[in-house]
């Protein structure tokens, strides 16, 4: 039962940022920027905080409720794949083929090296 209470308050927190950085680096006033940067660094920075805290949890350092409030809930929050396919689609639209093929290289590689920093971080420090 509580469970669900952990996911809830850290999937809103993670929501909250993601939409802070959509505003502040994806829009000027009412149009789409040419490059979606928040999103970008939202999904980078849930990748690398989800790396950090799967090291966590494989060395035994992160409660299970930690886990469901900040990988689970925070993470799935504020890393977004449907504003990064909508993103996609835009560019599309747009016939923007190589700048959309640019942004998903650019999100998976710079993505999974997130995570792996995150986890190297954690073997690090712990």
């Amino acid at each position: 039962m509580t469970a669900w209470i952990f996911v809830f308050f850290g999937g809103g927190l993670g929501s909250i940022c993601r939409y802070y950085l959509a505003r502040h680096f994806n829009y000027t006033g009412q149009e789409y920027i040419i490059f979606p940067y928040g999103t970008l660094i939202a999904n980078i920075l849930s990748c690398f905080i989800l790396g950090f805290l799967i090291q966590k949890q494989i060395s035994n350092h992160l409660t299970e409720n930690l886990r469901l409030l900040l990988a689970t809930g925070f993470c799935g929050g504020f890393s977004t794949f449907s504003t990064f396919s909508y993103e996609i689609y835009i560019y599309l639209q747009k016939d923007q083929l190589w700048q959309g093929l640019g942004y998903v290289s650019l999100s998976l590689i710079t993505g999974v090296i997130a995570l792996i920093a995150g986890i190297r971080l954690c073997q690090i420090i712990f």
